[in-house]
């Protein structure tokens, strides 16, 4: 069982290199001359509700770089090499997490959303600490979508015989994983094999929040938001 006492650590998976973006981790992006890794630490260290930071990593200059922070929180997981391929699943990294934490409560989180900061993270674990005493078990953020949505049978969102083009705010709302964060007990990993349990809170965040960085153009974009201040991120 969760308990509202229990220590709450973060996981921070960042694997050496990038397939889309060269050095997308560590890559300078205005002032943050150690990149995406720079603001997510930044941001996690501001947290007071966190009481340590594993840095999963393989890389050299990341481990350096935390290193060079001399800060407590901060816990250097070195990860082991058979978890640093290209073609290594999150479902393994799961694995990994569950054997690794006992009776924690863990937040997954992503440097890539460089977006989320501090302010959110304390939102999130309040929340989570709030619903695990009712009927929800995690917590995961979500963005909602309100558009026409099909797969190859059809409509997903609406259904053609009510209406051929219903006005988007009264279309059925669908929730992506953003990928954000993730909060859960250590006990969830072991029995699920999940980061999240069978009843996940949908923390909501609008979709400049929740931005993700995985492609060339998401990185002009992101840069291109914090240069006129139109999102924070410290």
């Amino acid at each position: 069982m969760t308990k509202a006492n229990d220590s709450l650590i973060a996981f921070l998976p960042c694997r050496k290199g990038s397939q889309r973006i060269k050095e997308k981790n560590i890559k300078p992006i205005l002032d943050f001359k150690m990149g995406l890794v720079e603001i997510k630490l930044s941001q996690l260290l501001k947290v007071e509700k966190i009481k340590k930071i594993f840095l999963s990593t393989d890389d050299i200059q990341i481990i350096n770089f935390a290193r060079r922070l001399e800060n407590k929180k901060i816990i250097i997981d070195i990860r082991p090499e058979h978890l640093c391929s290209n073609d290594t699943s999150t479902d393994l990294l799961i694995n990994y997490v569950a054997e690794k934490f006992e009776e924690k409560n863990i937040l997954w989180t992503h440097v890539t959303s460089p977006f989320i900061n501090s302010e959110l993270y304390q939102l999130f674990i309040e929340k989570y600490f709030e619903v695990i005493h009712y009927n929800n078990d995690s917590l995961m953020t979500v963005t909602k979508i309100q558009k026409f949505l099909w797969d190859d049978k059809g409509p997903l969102s609406y259904t053609l015989d009510k209406e051929k083009w219903p006005r988007t705010q009264t279309l059925k709302p669908l929730y992506e994983i953003n990928s954000g964060a993730f909060i859960a007990h250590s006990n969830i990993y072991k029995n699920f094999k999940n980061r999240i349990g069978i009843s996940p809170f949908l923390y909501e965040i609008d979709q400049l929040t929740a931005f993700d960085i995985d492609w060339p153009e998401d990185w002009i974009i992101a840069e291109t938001l914090m240069s006129k201040n139109i999102k924070k991120v410290i």
